[in-house]
Parts: C-alpha cells; sequence; structure tokens
C-alpha cells in the first residue's frame, strides 16, 4: 500500500504503509521512501515537508534525552512532540542486544507516527574519555592521534565506531572534536582535542568525519567557533574567549573551515562567549551573527547546525529555557539538544512561529536540512539493526587490534636520563598510582617481576592523570623519588603534567586511560615497542614544545 504525494519539479515520493489494515503501524525497515530521481534529495525533503504539520516540523527540531532501556519508555515524548532524534546515554545502554531492540523500537514508532519521519539517534561516543557504548572496542583519546601523527589509524578509529554504532541502529555520533587545545588548563577539552596545532586537528578531524559518513553515521564537528582555549568548563559556566578575529581565523578557524568544505554533515555550537567576533553579549549558540553570519554566509555551511546541550550552565546564564531555543532558532540553529524541559522547549518555539517571531520560513529552512540530511544518511529505507550482528561487532577483533596500534602509535617520550627506558626483562619493578594494576599486569606480561614493595625495586613506575593541577600526585612522585630508584611517570591524561614534575628519570605521555594505552605504556617501559609518538601541543613551562618526543 502506498500513498502518492506531490513533489517538487515533477518528481513522484512513494511513501510505502503495511498492506494489512491501512492504519496500522509499519514495522521497523518496511516503511521506505522511493522517488523518480533518487539522487534529488531537495525534491523528496520537499515532498515530505509539504505533508508534514506545523507541529511536525517543530518536533523535528527536538532531540531530547532517552527514558529508560526500552523504546516503550519513549513512546508518549514520540507520539506527543514527534522529534527530530535523541541521545543515548549510559544509563540507556546495557547489552548490543538491548540497545538494537531499543532502536528498532524508536524507528518503528517515529515512522508510525505522525509524518513518519525516522529518527536521529546519536551518542557522544568521541572514543577514550567520552565513550557511552559499554561494549565495543575501546581506543585512546583523540590527544593520541594527534601524537601518532597517522591520517589512517583516525580513518580506522572512526571506521570502527561507525560500524560499532550502526550494528545498534544509533545512526549519529556527536564526534569528532575540531578544537585546538592551546589552554594547558582547560577543564573541558584537554584530550579530547587532537592538538594545539590547527592543520593537525584539521587533518586528523577530516580523516574520521570521512569514515564515519562513509559507514552511514552522521558525523558532527564541535564546538564551532572553538572551544579550545577555555579555562572554564561550559557544563557550569559561561567561558569567555577574549581573543582578536586574526587570532581566532589563525588558530580556532581552519579547521572547521577544511570540515564545511568538506561536506561535514552537521556542526555543534558551543556555550562560549567571543566578544570580539562580533557579539559581545551571547554565547555562540544564540548569536544571530556567529550561526547565519560567520559559519552560514562567511563560511559556507549549510548542513545542519545543532546546539550544544541545552541544559548545560553555560547557555542558560541569561534567558529561561524557552526563551533560549527560541533564541537558538533564531540564530541559525536547526536542533536543539537536550533541552532540559521538552515541553517548554516545544511550546516556545510553536508559540513563537505561530506568533510571527520565528517565520514559517526559517523553520522551514531547518527541517528542510534535517530532511535532506535524514535522507542522503538512508534513514528512511534503513533495515533494522540485527540483534546477532550486533554481538559479534561488539567483539570483533580487528577493532580491538586497531585500538591497540592507535595507543602504541601514540607513546610519547619526554625525558629518558642517562637511558634509564628501556628497563630489562629481568627488572623488578613497583608500579602505583593512576591505572597501577592494568601497567603492572602488563609488565609481568612481558616477563618484568613486578613487586608490591618500593624497596628493592630496580624502578618505580607512576602513573598519572592531571598531576599539573592535583597536589597528592605530585607527592606520590615524590614519594617513588624518595626510594632512590629511578622514577618513570606515566601521564595517561594530558602531558602538561610534566611542567610540575622536572625532575623525573623518565616520562612517558600516552593520553587516555584506556587499558590500551596503559598497555602501550608497559610495552615501551619493556622496549616492547619503541615509542614514536610526538608532542601534539606545547607544554608550558618546559622547552618541550609541539613535534618533540624520543625514541629508542
Amino acid at each position: 500500500m502506498f500513498r502518492r504525494l506531490p513533489v517538487l519539479a515533477g518528481a513522484t515520493v512513494l511513501l510505502f504503509t503495511t498492506a494489512c489494515g491501512g492504519g496500522s503501524a509499519p514495522r521497523p525497515g518496511e516503511r521506505t521512501t522511493q522517488i523518480s530521481d533518487p539522487a534529488d534529495v531537495d525534491a523528496q525533503a520537499a515532498a515530505l515537508l509539504a505533508e508534514m504539520s506545523l507541529e511536525e516540523k517543530v518536533g523535528q527540531l527536538l532531540v531530547p534525552v532517552l527514558s529508560g532501556t526500552t523504546a516503550e519508555e519513549n513512546a508518549e515524548v514520540i507520539e506527543r512532540y514527534h522529534p527530530g532524534g535523541f541521545i543515548y546515554f549510559p544509563e540507556n545502554l546495557e547489552t548490543p542486544e538491548q540497545v538494537a531492540a531499543m532502536s528498532n523500537g524508536l524507528q518503528e514508532r517515529a515512522t508510525g507516527t505522525g509524518a513518519g519521519i525516522p529518527l536521529f539517534l546519536g551518542v557522544d561516543e568521541e572514543q577514550g574519555l567520552v565513550s557511552r557504548l559499554p561494549f565495543g572496542a575501546r581506543f585512546p583519546d583523540a590527544m593520541a592521534l594527534g601524537a601518532a601523527r597517522d591520517p589512517e589509524l583516525a580513518r580506522e578509529l572512526a571506521a570502527a565506531t561507525a560500524e560499532q554504532l550502526a550494528a545498534v541502529g544509533i545512526n549519529l555520533d556527536y564526534a569528532p572534536v575540531a578544537d585546538v587545545n592551546v589552554n594547558a588548563d582547560n577543564p573541558v577539552i584537554g584530550i579530547r582535542s587532537f592538538s594545539s596545532d590547527p592543520e593537525l586537528v584539521g587533518e586528523l578531524a577530516a580523516a574520521e568525519v570521512a569514515a564515519f559518513q562513509d559507514g552511514g553515521v552522521v558525523a558532527v564537528a564541535k564546538h564551532f567557533p572553538g572551544h579550545g582555549d577555555t579555562d572554564v568548563d561550559s557544563h557550569t559556566g559561561l567561558p569567555v574567549i577574549d581573543k582578536s578575529r586574526d587570532e581566532w581565523e589563525r588558530v580556532d578557524l581552519p579547521p572547521f573551515q577544511r570540515l564545511v568544505d568538506a561536506g561535514v554533515d552537521m556542526v555543534m555550537t558551543a556555550h562560549v562567549l567571543m566578544p570580539q567576533l562580533g557579539d559581545a553579549e551571547e554565547p555562540a549558540t544564540l548569536s544571530p551573527h556567529l550561526i547565519t553570519g560567520v559559519l552560514r554566509e562567511e563560511l559556507g555551511y549549510d548542513g545542519v547546525v545543532t546546539t550544544d546541550a541545552l541544559n548545560m550552565e553555560g547557555v542558560r546564564q541569561t534567558h529561561d529555557d524557552g526563551e533560549v531555543a527560541v533564541r537558538a532558532v533564531l540564530a541559525g540553529a536547526d536542533q536543539l539538544l537536550m533541552p532540559p524541559d521538552v515541553d517548554l522547549a516545544y511550546s516556545a518555539v510553536l508559540s513563537a512561529v505561530e506568533e510571527g517571531r520565528i517565520s514559517e520560513e526559517r523553520l522551514d529552512e531547518s527541517v528542510l536540512r534535517i530532511l535532506r540530511l535524514k535522507l542522503r544518511r538512508g534513514l528512511f529505507d534503513a533495515a533494522p539493526a540485527d540483534a546477532e550482528q550486533a554481538a559479534q561487532v561488539a567483539t570483533q577483533p580487528e577493532h580491538h587490534e586497531a585500538a591497540q596500534r592507535v595507543a602504541d602509535a601514540s607513546v610519547t617520550l619526554l625525558r629518558n636520563t642517562n637511558g634509564v627506558l628501556p628497563l630489562a626483562r629481568t627488572a623488578t619493578v613497583h608500579v602505583l598510582g593512576v591505572g597501577a594494576e592494568e601497567i603492572g599486569a602488563a609488565l609481568a606480561d612481558l616477563g618484568l617481576t613486578v613487586t608490591d614493595s618500593l624497596s628493592g625495586a630496580d624502578a618505580v613506575v607512576v602513573g598519572t592523570d592531571g598531576a599539573r593541577g592535583d597536589a597528592e600526585q605530585q607527592r606520590l612522585v615524590a614519594r617513588a623519588q624518595a626510594s632512590g630508584a629511578p622514577v618513570v611517570v606515566v601521564a595517561q591524561g594530558t602531558p602538561y603534567d610534566l611542567s610540575v614534575l622536572p625532575d623525573v628519570d623518565a616520562f612517558l605521555a600516552v593520553y587516555s586511560t584506556m587499558e590500551v594505552s596503559r598497555v602501550a605504556a608497559a610495552r615501551v617501559v619493556a622496549g616492547e615497542v619503541s615509542p614514536s609518538g610526538r608532542l601534539p601541543v606545547d607544554i608550558p613551562g618546559t622547552e618541550l614544545g609541539f613535534g618533540d618526543g624520543l625514541s629508542y
């Protein structure tokens, strides 16, 4: 059964429904969109838009947080608001089979309700520190890729991640981070950034975007116009970046310009205030000058723009939550991510359209962008996720091997006094600090003797993560040094820890607390792997900077 819709340019769209009982909802994957010219995405999107009510159009702008672990727990939100998508968090994710079933159920309800538009089902799966899936390969953070300097490894990470997500019905990843981390005190970006070098960030981000989109997963470049030079976390406050337009163009802009030119599916805004870029009153998320003026008109971006999460304090400083939603749309955003009160955001935007504050033309622009992207990524004819296949993908050895390759290639040796590394396989080692259990186990697997006592150890390995701002970790390193044995620090966060640990005998940066990174550190300590990583950032207070690194 199908119904014929009028479309632009004389094309014909056929929306198929179930053949049994015209009013029954279609099963997952059964409802598809066809057109006489399948390449004419604009015509398909226009045809779909023509059939949508005002309420359904407003709904496409909303991307709420999911409830629970089943589609049924979100049925009322779908039927009432017709949202454009949802975002998964760890509390929604249990096993590959459960996530696949939930994704299928959500899509079935969405395509069987209202205008029948499938959902963006998204997640923050950057890998490393920001990773939501409780299954599948765990890769190191982006800065590890910056140290490895290999776009092919970035492609491997994104391709494996896309395969894992697609297998469970997740079709959008809020990644990669395109921010250039130039502030050692940045509390929210740090190792989530590839580097402090704009060209390297752009190269690696572009490699990830291509792999995500080739894998059928929407890629989202974040956080425009740049979150890499902040010392305030926009989750808890509003960062102010008081840099000139010239400096922004030199440092923050290049990765975003490269991704726009490469056709990135979606760009996420930042809740940051950049007064010298032309808006001293509103964060970028609410700034028509930055979204419509700079991103769209100057950079030429006509893809989907999503806000960062609207429950973050950085965007809630001066307006209530309903007004924030309206102002984000007026600024040029197409999707409203995680509004703290879905009904308030929906009602506020709907009222703004009905009252003429947001024109219907402006609303249609956003909905068309969303529909075009859903069509290009095949959401209208996507097969349902297969639970058995999802379980197999989650344990795929090739993905885990790729994660270890990234970790091994990233290890950066920044100090090696008197050639203390590599340690002899006959050495006795005491391991303490962050990641001690995993580092110690990996050293033991390589044949070294790991002892519980500082006394008599040939060397002490101390794991750190953020020691630059943690006096307790600094004291732990000092205690290890007091033993008289050579001390090897393995920094698993940013490499900036070295600035407060100037006298250690050896210093390794691995840029991640993932198990593969700790194994890679052990391999380098034991001489199984020669360190090949190079600093992707400068380390303040030292002579070490971008490109530095030792080898054996």
